[in-house]
């Protein structure tokens, strides 16, 4: 049993200020030691089987001579049940960094998959793609999320919504998932087990097949005569998913053309906006004449100085997600979607105008068919396509009434 000194009181420790170890009594080994500075601390000296410890209880006054006499106390209870608290500490250090390690969220794994296996991939664009879909579907939902923390439950989320409409596009970022919650598991960032995003055994019970999948080929559209209504209420709704939203019908765009829009694509002055080849699904740049509805909107909006994007998210200020303008749809409980505008822009054009089906298809960024068809996209007709945008703009602007016959002799 280790001797223990004579016990000092709180005002005789108080007064102690010679530089070195100063036993206090107590508790055997507890010592307050003063530096040739005058910093004090509480030090306990112990034997732990063979090894000489010394264990720092904290900063006098900080920690008062009674605490630092319980806690020293405990660590000798401790080395009585057989802990050496030196090795337990350095063991808990061990575990944080080994945690703090662990900490690498799905999408920073994602971005060093890519890396890592960009150079197997013949196709450079490969890695490109990667990161476009994974940006658009799964980054929203697990993007900010530790890896170690995606369930089947958030790779669901992912699936569901676009499982029947775009089930190709579905399948292949399921892959993806999977594939980047596999290199995280044998990267030791996840633990072993089924994995989250794999088919057979596991999605498979709760997602239709792709291969028997019927898919959704028309997007329900907007009728018509809702659409001047429905403009009304969408100007009136605050939000950078609204004026995405707006936009997208101004233009008639695909949605992702329209998400992933940045302000260098935009000529304010020309009022054209050109859309660059890879984000357009026929892999040709298409330029679209801005109305001047489409200008003004664009006018209103703040630039951001972190990003390009014109409508990025108001907290990520990465691209919206498909879903958020799907949710001003929903939210007023209509069938339509997004992609659907077109096809009203396409019902307008046709029953409501006399402007020639090729120039509506142009407009659409169709893939070219016969060969008149063709001659428009060798033109490209601009100007003509312009006034046609306006038109559009200006219809859609107010309510149509219901006894109104489609106009088809106004416009050409």
């Amino acid at each position: 049993m280790p001797k223990i000194a004579r016990e000092l009181g709180a005002l005789a420790v108080s007064r102690l200020s010679k530089p070195g170890s100063h036993a206090v009594g107590h508790v055997a080994g507890l010592a307050l030691q003063i530096s040739a500075t005058g910093a004090r601390s509480w030090i306990l000296r112990v034997t732990v089987g063979d090894r000489r410890r010394e264990i720092g209880l904290g900063a006098y006054p900080g920690v008062s001579l009674k605490e630092a006499q319980e806690k020293a106390q405990a660590k000798r209870d401790e080395i009585a049940a057989g802990i050496d608290p030196v090795l337990e500490r350095r063991a808990a250090a061990s575990r944080l960094r080994a945690d703090q390690a662990m900490e690498v969220t799905f999408e920073e794994a994602a971005g060093r998959f890519i890396k890592a296996k960009s150079p197997e991939w013949s196709n450079p664009k490969h890695a490109k793609q990667w990161t476009n879909t994974l940006t658009e579907y799964a980054y929203p939902v697990i993007g900010p999320m530790q890896v170690r923390h995606v369930t089947r439950a958030h790779v669901v989320s992912i699936l569901e919504p676009i499982w029947t409409e775009k089930t190709e596009t579905a399948s292949r970022v399921r892959g993806r998932v999977e594939q980047v919650l596999d290199w995280a598991r044998v990267k030791g960032l996840r633990d072993d087990g089924v994995n989250p995003a794999a088919w057979r055994g596991n999605l498979d019970k709760v997602l239709s097949s792709p291969k028997k999948t019927k898919r959704v080929r028309n997007h329900p559209a907007l009728p018509i005569m809702q659409m001047g209504d429905f403009m009304v209420t969408l100007r009136t709704t605050d939000g950078i998913s609204a004026r995405c939203l707006e936009f997208t019908i101004l233009t008639v765009a695909r949605s992702g053309e329209s998400r992933f829009a940045q302000w260098p694509e935009i000529d304010l002055k020309k009022a054209i906006w050109t859309v660059p080849a890879e984000r357009m699904k026929a892999k040709k740049e298409h330029r679209v004449p801005l109305s001047p509805a489409a200008v003004a909107l664009l006018e209103t909006l703040e630039r951001n100085d972190k990003t390009d994007l014109i409508f990025p998210g108001p907290r990520t200020n990465a691209a919206l997600s498909d879903m958020s303008l799907l949710a001003i749809m929903r939210k007023r409980q209509l069938e339509a979607t997004p992609h659907g505008f077109r096809s009203t822009f396409r019902d307008w054009a046709s029953e409501y105008t006399n402007y020639p089906r090729e120039l509506a298809e142009v407009a659409l960024a169709h893939l070219k068919g016969d060969a008149t068809e063709a001659a428009y996209w060798r033109g490209d007709v601009l100007e003509k396509r312009r006034q046609m945008m306006v038109d559009w703009a200006d219809f859609i602007a107010k309510p149509v009434k219901s006894n109104e016959a489609a106009p088809a002799d106004e416009a050409g």
